[in-house]
């Protein structure tokens, strides 16, 4: 078994981008892993340079840095998606999570280019609805997964056109949208635009969930014509997880 045959205090040390991994403590189907990171890639903090310095960056750069974001999300969310899946007892889907972190670390480590606490359990008596509007598949469905062990019931669609049509369909619709910005066909203020311009879907709250840089895609922090809030890749699930739980309660009110 990949995860409980790792031995308590082992590393695994990806020495390009200085990130570590270690198994501190094993217990029966409890693993507590940790992941180091050094202080001065801001990025794995998932903190933002300023408007300045991203205007005087290549168009290569901002690529680059929309892919690496990117890749440190899917590998933030698959940390912690490890231990909620420990903690249900699904020993093989842990073991198959965990092993595709690594993979993203290793691709990280190649590109020479996350300690958080686990998201906290949804204290709400009555189920919330998110659906989540991504267009990579793994990591459509590692922030689906980890957001159903918090006690959320999840839908996925993988672009805004998807989006529509899903909500129109709908009778119960979502509290809120998780909407990433860069997607194909209806990317994320082409949706933002429609889902605010129909009057139906008043009530309904988006979260901007974006390797991108709010002011590069023209989008406003206004639950009127813009976004409820605006959320960078990495994510910080403990954050995350406050902000999506304080939405839905205020839905409610």
């Amino acid at each position: 078994m990949l995860v409980l045959s790792r031995k308590e205090n082992q590393r695994i040390v990806f020495p390009n981008i200085g990130v570590s991994v270690e198994i501190l403590r094993v217990e029966g189907n409890r693993v507590r892993v940790g992941v180091d990171a050094p202080r001065e890639l801001r990025i794995l903090r998932g903190e933002l340079t300023d408007d300045q310095e991203m205007a005087e960056e290549s168009e290569q750069a901002r690529k680059r840095n929309h892919d690496l974001r990117n890749r440190l999300n899917n590998a933030n969310l698959a940390m912690h998606l490890l231990q909620k899946q420990l903690d249900a007892g699904m020993i093989e889907d842990a073991e198959a999570t965990l092993e595709g972190a690594l993979d993203t670390f290793k691709q990280l480590d190649s590109m020479a280019s996350l300690e958080t606490p686990c998201l906290a359990e949804s204290k709400q008596t009555e189920k919330r609805r998110a659906l989540v509007v991504e267009d990579n598949a793994n990591e459509r469905e590692l922030l689906a997964g980890y957001l159903r062990l918090c006690g959320y019931e999840v839908d996925t669609v993988q672009d805004g056109i998807d989006a529509m049509l899903y909500l129109a369909k709908q009778e119960q619709r979502p509290d809120v949208v998780l909407l990433d910005m860069q997607m194909p066909r209806m990317d994320g203020p082409n949706t933002i635009h429609a889902i605010r311009n129909n009057p139906e879907y008043g009530d309904i709250k988006i979260f901007a969930v974006s390797g991108s840089e709010r002011a590069a895609m023209g989008v406003s922090v206004s639950h009127e014509d813009g976004v409820d809030r605006w959320f960078s890749k990495p994510l910080q699930p403990a954050d995350f997880a406050d902000e999506l739980g304080r939405a839905c309660l205020s839905h409610s009110s």
